[in-house]
Parts: C-alpha cells; sequence; structure tokens
C-alpha cells in the first residue's frame, strides 16, 4: 500500500511539473535565452575595458637584461633607424674587423604623466558609456525575448481554447448525425442530408486538425525560449482575471530601446570628448639606471674571457619629455567629424524608435478597445446562436426545416464559441502589446494571480 501511495504521489507532482505557467515560461526565457547571456558578456566585457583604461594612470616601468658576443666592429656615421641592423656604441676601432667579444646590458626605465589635461580620463569615460550601451542592450534584449516568450504563450492558449470550441462543434455534429441517420432509415428524410451533415462534420474535424498545428507550432516556439519541453500551459488564470488596464497616453521616455538609442549617443560624445583631447602636448617624467658591460676597451687590445659578461659601467638619468603631435590635428578633425555623422545617424534612428513605439502603442490601443467590445458581445451572439440551433434543429425533426438551415446554424455557432474563447485572451494579448510598446511588462504580470 505504501509503495502505491508514494507512486501515486510521485505522479501527481510529475504532473503539476508537466503545467508550465505564464510568469514562470516568462522569467526562464529572461534568464536562459542565449541572446540575453551574449548581450550580458558584452557587458563584462566593456566592464574589463574600464579596468584597462585606468591602468594608463599607472606609471610604466621598462626592464630589460642582455647578454650577447658579438664583434664591436664600428663605423662613424648617420643611420637612421630600422628593425635590421643592430646598433653599436663607442668610436671605430681599428684592428681585426673578426676580434669579438661578449657585451651585457642591464636597466629600468620608469615613465609616468604627472598630467595630460584630462585625456586618460576621457578613455576612461568612452569605456564606462560602452558599458551603459551594453547594459541597455541588455534590459532591451530582455524585453524582447520577454515579450516574445508571453506571446507565444498566448498564442499557444488561443490555438488550444481554438481546438476545445472546434471539439464541442464536433459532438454536436455527431450527435446530430445519429439523428439524421435514424430518420433516414425510416424513410423520413433522404438520404443525401445524412452524407451532408456528414461532410460538415469532416469539415469541423479539418479545422480541429489546423488548430493542433498551430497548438504545436506555438508551443515550439515558446519551447525556444525557455530551453525546455512544453507539455500543458495553465489558462486558468486568463480566464478568470478580467482585464482592467487602461490605455496608455503615451511612449514612456525610459523605454529600454530609447534608452539604448541614448546611450548610443553619448558614447559617441564621449569618444568626441577623447578625440578633442588627442591634439595636447603628453608629459612624461622619466628615470632611468642602467649598466652595461663590454670585453672590448677604445684603447685597442680586446679582453678574454668572461669580460663582458657582467656590467662593470653603471649610469643613471632623470628627465622630463614633452610631445606635441604636430601633423596630427587634420586626422583628429576628421575623426571627430566621422563622429558627428555617427551621431546624426544615432540620433535619428532613435526619432525613428520612437515614431515606431507611438505608432504600436495607438496600435495596441485599438485593438485593446476592440477585443474588449468583443468579449461583451460574443457570448451574447453563442446564446443567440445556440436558440437558432435548437430551433432550427425541432424545424428539420417537424419536417419543417431543411438541412442546409441546421448546418448554417451549426457552422455559426461553432465558430462563435470560437470566438468566445479567444475574446478574453485577445484581451490580454492586446494588454501586453502595450505593456511592450511601454517597456515593462512588470505591470501586466503584476495583474495576474
Amino acid at each position: 500500500m505504501r509503495f502505491f501511495v508514494i507512486a501515486g504521489l510521485a505522479l501527481s507532482a510529475m504532473a503539476q511539473e508537466a503545467v508550465l505557467g505564464f510568469k514562470d515560461a516568462v522569467q526562464r526565457a529572461s534568464e536562459r535565452y542565449p541572446s540575453i547571456r551574449v548581450s550580458r558578456d558584452q557587458v563584462n566585457e566593456a566592464a574589463a575595458s574600464i579596468t584597462l583604461a585606468r591602468t594608463a594612470f599607472l606609471p610604466r616601468v621598462d626592464g630589460i637584461a642582455q647578454v650577447n658576443r658579438a664583434t664591436a666592429n664600428n663605423v662613424f656615421g648617420l643611420l637612421l633607424p630600422n628593425s635590421a641592423i643592430p646598433p653599436i656604441s663607442g668610436p671605430q676601432i681599428d684592428g681585426d674587423q673578426g676580434r669579438n667579444v661578449f657585451g651585457t646590458a642591464l636597466g629600468v626605465l620608469v615613465s609616468w604623466e604627472p598630467f595630460d589635461f584630462g585625456r586618460r580620463q576621457a578613455d576612461v569615460d568612452v569605456s564606462a558609456a560602452t558599458k551603459a550601451r551594453a547594459e541597455a542592450a541588455v534590459a532591451r534584449t530582455k524585453l524582447d525575448v520577454a515579450a516574445a516568450a508571453a506571446d507565444a504563450y498566448l498564442t499557444a492558449l488561443a490555438a488550444e481554447q481554438a481546438v476545445a470550441a472546434a471539439k464541442a462543434g464536433i459532438t454536436r455534429y455527431k450527435e446530430f448525425e445519429k439523428i439524421i441517420e435514424a430518420l433516414t432509415k425510416a424513410e423520413l428524410r433522404p438520404g443525401a442530408d445524412l452524407a451532408r451533415i456528414q461532410a460538415e462534420s469532416i469539415l469541423v474535424e479539418t479545422q480541429v486538425v489546423r488548430a493542433e498545428q498551430a497548438v504545436a507550432q506555438a508551443k515550439a516556439l515558446l519551447e525556444q525560449y525557455v530551453g525546455a519541453p512544453v507539455k500543458v500551459l495553465d489558462a486558468a488564470p486568463f480566464l478568470r482575471a478580467e482585464s482592467v488596464a487602461g490605455s496608455a497616453a503615451g511612449v514612456n521616455a525610459m523605454h529600454p530601446q530609447l534608452l539604448e538609442q541614448q546611450r548610443s549617443i553619448e558614447e559617441i560624445i564621449a569618444r568626441m570628448k577623447a578625440i578633442d583631447k588627442g591634439w595636447y602636448p603628453k608629459f612624461s617624467l622619466q628615470a632611468a639606471a642602467f649598466g652595461r658591460g663590454t670585453g672590448a676597451r677604445v684603447t685597442g687590445p680586446f679582453a678574454g674571457g668572461a669580460h663582458g659578461l657582467y656590467p662593470d659601467r653603471g649610469n643613471w638619468a632623470v628627465g622630463f619629455t614633452a610631445t606635441l603631435p604636430v601633423l596630427d590635428y587634420k586626422q583628429l578633425r576628421a575623426r571627430k567629424e566621422v563622429e558627428l555623422q555617427r551621431q546624426s545617424r544615432e540620433q535619428s534612428r532613435k526619432e525613428l524608435v520612437e515614431r515606431e513605439l507611438s505608432g504600436k502603442l495607438a496600435q495596441a490601443n485599438a485593438q485593446l478597445d476592440a477585443a474588449r467590445r468583443i468579449a461583451v458581445l460574443t457570448p451574447r451572439q453563442v446564446q443567440a446562436l445556440q436558440t437558432t440551433l435548437e430551433q432550427a434543429q425541432a424545424r428539420y425533426r417537424s419536417g419543417l426545416g431543411t438541412l442546409l438551415e441546421v448546418a448554417d446554424a451549426q457552422r455559426q455557432l461553432t465558430q462563435a464559441e470560437i470566438d468566445a474563447s479567444l475574446a478574453k485572451l485577445s484581451v490580454w494579448r492586446a494588454e501586453l502589446a502595450i505593456a511592450y510598446a511601454q517597456g515593462d511588462l512588470e505591470p501586466f504580470l503584476a495583474r495576474l494571480p
């Protein structure tokens, strides 16, 4: 007995787990969808770039250690900087050009910019603006994914409601088909009536198949967002709860899409400020300590053995260097012009997004108004068509009516029941569209139990 009780509890738990609630579906999509993880990785990348930009405030320390064996055959004269010929220090030494000795070098150079007219901070600000834009992209992506998952859930529910209503129509057709079959056998009605009602029944069955296909497609899309199999959906909250939200007056200025565009503009402005500081002179405070050793001597004789393997001459130096990129001015102006064009483009795109959101909001308001009025009318329509069908069937059984009247009433009643089953869901879908156009799904989710 205990085994059966445990098994029953396990089956009950599995059944409960199989039901995917609306809020749970939206939450899973908002947390697990890959595009959101990609956006978050971009935020982390931008945060690392801020840390990298701040390292420019630190002093630069370069150390060098070198050991070589080479000839000391030097010549006087100029040699332009290059990466192929190693430099040789000291005067020319006459003698055997093939003589070679050890040489060593050991040193350290510390460089630091005591002031930079805000150039390094401008680079940090660019990285911070990039991070802010990436964070806005995360919010926009989460909104898009959550709204898409919510719409897929409501689409699947609507398809399931259509299936249920169509199946109820099939049941009525089958029941009336039995009546016609009895009348046909009694030769009170022609055999064509039986064939006609069977054809009408098959037509409704075709509707069921198409609605079931819509359910499967909507669930497949929902599975794409939640990342898990979807078996059972919970329609009860939408059928029990009443829609109380009103029409929205205008687009929210804090909409994630608008914020992302604004952050893009701010990033461009930060880059232009950094470009403006690129032509300022660069000052460096430098200190060096180094030692060198060589087996070669200016007087002529070369020391052999291990001479030159260790530094035997030490030096130090302290200096202050100012560098001005004189000819970079035009290049910096051209770069700033490029950024100005990008700013104009992003500003135009922001205005475009704002207009598109205003259009979507207006459409959603119209959709909500129509859906609410239809939700009031459809129950009355179903009731009237039920009465019409009952009267048509009674007239048919008494021989006063035709099968065409009954079939037409059946068809209209089935479609009205489908419309009635979708009426409340249509109101919720309109509210979802308004919430998306406003840029915040939380008030919409809070109204569901």
